[in-house]
């Protein structure tokens, strides 16, 4: 499904640049096999074929935003077959349809499902998935406030689901927009259906209107077919060329100590001198998409992996989780390496993300699986446990050339690696982290050979037949089911008797992390150069409690000591299972000029003062610890705070936890400010702008990996949930919303004892009067003991 996305306004170029795409997965799922239904379509895997899919998106005169191609639509059917389907999906503002077949090659087509997306809508990324003989990314959606009505759609890539993604949060921005314009939210929702993707199919007796001039990229179902497992994908999200890509400034230091062939070898020399051998990383700038890249790093294809890795070419699945997550087992002869005449093997896990700003990252560590036992004949080694991440990076303008940054580290212990950095003729080239250093090479010179894979699909005006009427809400009074387009993706298309051009299966796609924005001008993310994030970064100011604090109200003296959580302060450094509250200076914030340069500068002492932390161990996730009786808000000393922000962590695990932050005010909250409208707004804009920056101090260097140091948008990665009563506000994270989540969070916990991790919250400042923008609160968590989490008592 290799596309690219292009965008048209009458009168201009009306360019709409992406804010952050959503992250998240959602729940585990099981390899999908295709039904004998007739309308089942294979999905065979032919080795060679690079796959194409027809999408895109584009504006009419009014600046609807229009986005459409091929997906498949999977599922389980009503006697419990399952199927994949070729459906054609269109997204036209706010409303939705799913077609048969292409309507612009079929003029008259009925689709076979529609509706608009609503405020629960949640859009989930599942992960990759075995679906007949081929491997697919699949995405979800469902009703938030009802999860039983879900359904799946699945693309072929991971940056053309990405991309889907990116469409339907633009939807539901669209949604916001409209309600916004005036009205009864209730209301006005009820005046139009939202689509149905479960149980009937209902009857449409009208079809889309308004597609003028739509812009198809790529080709057609065909190619779809032939998708295979290595699967290439176009796109690029934000980026800077060099140096550390976060928001929080880290403790690494790196050296470039060697050149090879166009890439940089470096090796962190910040902690040189502890002895636990050497953290080093290979670079290199790669002339294709990060979605190209990620996918040929991620399939085990023997005969591609044999163009461009020495080491691990011969891989074979062993066992897969949830989309995120796999166990891989392999075979290498070492003659070319080692003096050992004996064949070696290996079993390694692999766990990939892909962050708000699209990039990747894939965790490799050492394992150990029952159904890969040592092998006669075979030598089992050990592979260094390593990482890689793959960033797109910007383009001149006018140039159609994807580039990425791709980037493996791997932590040695061989002391050969002192020697190689002085001289080359070292026993070290004869090694596995060598090899391992040098895929990068190799994924380099393999892509430059072959410029299917790098070049972009030349665009197609399409001029459809059509009726230049736009679609309005009218247009949708005789679809018969007044539901939402959460359910939009469950149902099976092929078991309806009905004529097949008026019935169907239909993708849903309720979308309710949409952004409140009014503004339809976009601001490019862009991550800042580490050279400029570095300490010669001026200090932003301090949050002006005047203007986020009601100034006409005295200030209240908040007295820490009458407000003690089950996790303790700490009072040094040195202390372990506690916290602490951190300054804002480590976090990087968007400046005053960041609408037009995007700098981002150091933050200030944050605006609310943390005073007290719980740490729980609860049976499930818990919601509305506030109003627990003994939770502190319902002190008496809580009751007489002007405001409190309780932040409440929801942490999968067994059992689970619960981190509850609390957050106090020393006056009320200014109504007009931007904290005001956050305290008191919708959920939709709560979502959109509740912003997280994590930093690991100090830990395994695996972990930091995983965590990354990148703002976070939670209501677009997490389900999050807000409660609003008397003096305080809620916020409800769930972390176990998100399967991507729930694997980091996994991961920490295995190290969380020695782990400390800085947190800080702020408010996503998006217009010019909302910038700089403040930090809210920060928690610094010192090397907490889950063992020390106390039970709260229902």
């Amino acid at each position: 499904m290799e596309t690219t996305m292009a965008s048209k306004k009458a009168g201009g170029e009306g360019g709409h640049e992406k804010e952050g795409s959503d992250g998240s997965a959602g729940s585990s799922s099981s390899d999908n096999n295709n039904s004998s239904n007739n309308n089942n379509i294979n999905i065979p895997i032919s080795g060679g074929h690079k796959h194409k899919h027809s999408r895109s998106i584009s504006y009419d005169e009014k600046g609807i935003f229009e986005y459409f191609g091929w997906v498949y639509h999977i599922g389980v059917n009503s006697i419990g077959h399952e199927y994949c389907h070729l459906r054609f999906l269109f997204i036209k503002g706010k409303y939705v349809e799913m077609y048969k077949r292409d309507p612009h090659e079929n003029p008259g087509i009925r689709p076979i499902r529609r509706g608009v997306i609503g405020p629960s809508l949640m859009v989930e990324e599942l992960g990759r998935r075995k679906v007949g003989d081929g491997d697919l990314y699949v995405i979800q959606f469902y009703n938030r406030m009802d999860e039983a009505k879900k359904g799946e759609i699945a693309c072929s890539s991971a940056g053309e689901a990405r991309k889907w993604m990116e469409a339907f949060d633009h939807a539901k921005q669209q949604a916001e927009y409209e309600l916004s314009k005036g009205g009864s939210t209730r209301n006005k929702l009820n005046m139009e259906a939202d689509i149905d993707l479960e149980g009937r199919r209902p009857r449409v007796r009208r079809y889309a209107h308004g597609l003028k001039k739509l812009i198809k990229i790529g080709q057609g179902p065909e190619m779809l077919l032939r998708q295979t497992s290595n699967l290439g994908g176009n796109g690029a999200s934000d980026g800077y060329f060099e140096g550390e890509f976060g928001d929080a400034l880290e403790a690494h230091e790196w050296k470039c100590v060697r050149t090879i062939n166009g890439v940089r070898i470096f090796e962190d020399v910040s902690d040189s001198k502890s002895g636990k051998g050497s953290l080093v990383k290979a670079v290199a700038l790669v002339d294709a998409s990060a979605d190209t890249a990620f996918d040929i790093i991620l399939n085990l294809d023997r005969h591609r992996r044999y163009e461009w890795d020495m080491l691990t070419g011969d891989l074979e699945l062993v066992d897969s989780y949830d989309g995120h997550y796999d166990v891989v087992y392999g075979t290498y002869d070492p003659k070319y390496l080692t003096r050992w005449q004996s064949k070696r093997d290996f079993v390694f896990s692999r766990q990939w993300f892909r962050g708000q700003d699209g990039e990747y990252t894939i965790l490799q560590f050492p394992a150990v699986h029952k159904k890969r036992p040592p092998r006669s004949g075979y030598r089992r080694t050990t592979i260094n446990p390593s990482t890689w991440e793959i960033r797109s990076l910007n383009t001149p303008m006018g140039s159609d050339a994807a580039k990425c940054l791709v980037t493996q580290m791997l932590e040695i212990h061989s002391a050969g690696w002192c020697r190689w950095k002085k001289n080359s003729c070292s026993k070290f080239e004869k090694t596995i982290p060598y090899a391992l250093l040098n895929q990068v090479s190799g994924l380099k010179e393999y892509i430059g050979a072959n410029p299917s894979l790098k070049c972009e699909t030349s665009a197609m005006v399409v001029q459809s037949k059509f009726s230049d009427v736009s679609i309005s809400s009218s247009d949708f009074e005789d679809v018969e089911v007044q539901d939402e387009f959460y359910d939009a993706i469950a149902g099976d298309s092929s078991t309806s008797s009905e004529d097949e051009d008026n019935e169907g299966d239909a993708n849903e796609g309720d979308a309710n992390k949409g952004d409140t924005n009014k503004k339809k001008r976009k601001v490019k993310l862009k991550n800042v150069s580490w050279a400029i994030s570095s300490l010669a970064l001026k200090r932003a100011a301090d949050p002006d409690a005047n203007k986020e604090l009601d100034p006409s109200i005295t200030p209240v003296n908040i007295d820490a000591s009458q407000f003690n959580g089950s996790l303790h302060k700490g009072t040094d450094e040195g202390d372990s299972n506690c916290w602490t509250c951190p300054s804002g200076r480590a976090f990087k914030i968007r400046g005053k000029t960041y609408l037009k340069d995007n700098a981002k500068v150091m933050g200030g002492d944050p605006l609310l003062q943390l005073i007290a932390v719980d740490w729980f161990k609860v049976d499930k996730a818990t919601d509305k610890i506030a109003l627990h009786p003994k939770c502190l808000v319902q002190s008496d000393a809580g009751k007489k705070l002007p405001f409190i922000l309780v932040i409440n962590l929801e942490v999968p695990a067994k059992p689970n936890y619960s981190l509850v932050l609390y957050y106090a005010a020393e006056r009320p909250v200014n109504k007009d400010s931007l904290l005001g409208k956050f305290v008191d707004g919708t959920d939709m804009f709560r979502d959109a702008r509740f912003k997280l920056i994590p930093s690991i101090v100090e830990g395994y260097w695996m972990v930091k990996r995983a965590v990354g140091t990148k703002a976070c948008l939670l209501g677009k990665a997490v389900t999050c949930r807000y409660f609003r009563q008397d003096n305080f506000l809620e916020i409800d994270v769930d972390i176990g919303s998100s399967s991507v989540a729930r694997s980091v969070i996994g991961l920490v916990l295995g190290y969380v004892t020695s782990l400390v991790v800085d947190l800080a919250i702020l408010i996503e400042g998006k217009e010019e009067a909302e910038l700089p923008e403040y930090i809210l609160g920060t928690v610094r968590l010192n090397r907490v003991k889950p063992e020390s989490a106390i039970p709260l008592e229902a």
